[in-house]
């Protein structure tokens, strides 16, 4: 494909989504969501947070795993994945969606798309510690590289590695900042009657 054909035709669509912890990126291709990430502050959002996740995803040229150039802003009803996405985060932040029925399409070498995995069937409501995940995987030695698989996690909420703790279940680690993990945590336990 040469760079007129690219710059013609984005391979990525991107949507935002006005929530209460900011307004969110939502990144797709054609067939599912490849990244959510942080466009503003909101008042769960940690304004100190550095989001790595985001400059590793939205980089330009060789810089990103999605270069910049080549992702087109769209209204969400406009892209069938963004609109699905959209929808179904928006019900979900409403309190009436505890799981997600998404196309997802993340970045990731093996290991960490497998701590993705694990991250679905962590119950909504619900936090288990790194140790826990990594003992998911077969090695509960391999606790700080799940915290790092975590830590690179391309679709956050979705995927949800909000719901891994400490082994003390001390907050730690999240793209958006620990103020909306923290959030996220309470606007689901609230949901879900764990306490």
């Amino acid at each position: 494909m040469t760079d007129v054909e690219r710059a013609d035709s984005p391979r990525y669509s991107r949507a935002h989504l006005d929530t209460p912890i900011g307004t969110l990126s939502i990144v797709a291709h054609e067939r599912a969501v490849v990244a959510i990430t942080w466009d503003t502050e909101g008042p769960g959002r940690d304004p100190a947070a550095h989001n790595p996740v985001q400059e590793r995803l939205l980089g330009a040229g060789a810089g990103g795993v999605v270069d910049v150039l080549d992702v087109v802003d769209v209204e969400a009803r406009e892209h069938p994945v963004l609109a699905a996405a959209s929808a179904q985060l928006a019900e979900y932040f409403a309190g009436a969606r505890t799981t997600f029925e998404l196309p997802l399409d993340p970045v990731g070498t093996a290991f960490q798309r497998q701590a993705w995995a694990m991250l679905e069937r962590i119950p909504y409501g619900r936090t288990i510690s790194y140790g826990e995940q990594a003992e998911m995987l077969g090695d509960r030695k391999k606790a700080r590289a799940v915290g790092a698989a975590n830590g690179a996690n391309p679709i956050p909420i979705v995927v949800p590695c909000h719901r891994v703790v400490s082994s003390t279940g001390q907050l730690t680690g999240f793209a958006g900042g620990l103020r909306t993990k923290a959030w996220l945590l309470e606007h689901e336990r609230a949901r879900s009657g764990n306490p």
